[in-house]
């Protein structure tokens, strides 16, 4: 009679892996959050972590970043306007003015020429020209509606511009220490070359506190001819009855540092508001690394994102190519 045999118990480990538990997310995220607040963790840190978290537990409060983390940044650039003065300013953009309408009006017109040569549909070429030409995210957003661009059309766009504000946020400040640049230099670089406000003012405050002040001072200018673009985009694509944003945010900067140069009282809250804009910009880049999913990294696709990284290069190239040269 043969001897029964014995069926061993399955092993949890070998069958299948036990669930997530449904509060580690949350834990991470807060985490991360607090260490946000905290001097040990920079800008380009939180963006990488936010993008950790992202791919691996995922962002468990996506709604809640997404509709404070452009409003967030806004916040943090007014409190940076209260760290510069307004003479420094003005000097600063008066240097950046030529440079600012030349690089703009060139990097639509070789989107447009490039995004024909990838066989790209018209909006995501222009969307993505736009951001890379004016303040990433920012012009895309302002530009989309007037162009009425659909919702994959934007999204493409987005994540394009956002993946390589990643790589700059990271990539410039190393450069830029290789290649000697001063302060002036690099924060006029970072102005013109890197898409978002936000990549620039968190590259350039890791060079430098007068980097920060001209890249910020400049990007902003930069920012206002988001109105004269969507006018024209509104024009060229022949779209009628649409609205265009301004980006209200700009004159509460400038009155910041208006208020910080002429009112000597305001020096006294000064380095505290400053400390607090540096916090919101270490939160802004972690929402935005935390909002940025594989999905849609991959939604971006190869052509538009070989626009994406062709004007991003050439923008790059070019103006550190003048800016060293001048």
């Amino acid at each position: 009679m043969p001897a029964p045999t014995l069926s061993a118990a399955p092993n949890p480990t070998l069958t299948a892996a036990a669930p997530r538990p449904a509060w580690l997310p949350r834990v991470l995220f807060g985490l991360v959050l607090v260490l946000c607040f905290t001097p040990w963790l920079s800008p380009p840190v939180a963006l990488a972590l936010g993008l950790v978290l992202a791919q691996t537990v995922g962002n468990p409060f996506l709604a809640f970043t997404k509709k404070y983390t452009a409003k967030l940044l806004q916040f943090s650039v007014i409190g940076l306007g209260f760290g510069m003065n307004a003479h420094a300013a003005v000097q600063a953009g008066r240097q950046g003015i030529l440079f600012t309408v030349a690089s703009i009006a060139g990097t639509l017109a070789l989107g447009y020429v490039a995004g024909r040569w990838l066989k790209l549909g018209r909006p995501v070429a222009h969307l993505i020209s736009c951001g890379t030409a004016i303040c990433g995210g920012s012009a895309i957003a302002a530009v989309g509606p007037v162009l009425r661009a659909k919702e994959e059309e934007m999204s493409v766009a987005l994540a394009t511009v956002f993946v390589l504000n990643a790589i700059a946020l990271f990539a410039f400040p190393p450069i830029g220490h290789a290649l000697a640049l001063t302060q002036q230099q690099f924060g006029l670089w970072c102005a013109i070359a890197i898409h978002d406000t936000s990549s620039v003012v968190g590259a350039a405050a890791a060079y430098g506190p007068e980097a920060l002040g001209v890249a910020t001072t400049i990007k902003l200018a930069r920012a206002l001819w988001i109105i004269p673009v969507a006018l024209g985009t509104a024009l060229v694509f022949r779209q009628k009855e649409v609205q265009v944003k301004f980006p209200w945010f700009i004159l509460g900067f400038v009155g910041a540092m208006l208020l910080n140069t002429y009112l000597p009282a305001t020096q006294l809250v000064g380095p505290w508001l400053v400390r607090a804009a540096h916090v919101g910009l270490t939160v802004t880049l972690f929402f935005i690394g935390a909002g940025l999913s594989l999905k849609a990294v991959r939604a971006v696709g190869p052509r538009p994102f070989v626009l994406g990284v062709l004007l991003w290069v050439v923008v790059s190239c070019v103006s550190l190519y003048v800016i060293v040269l001048g």
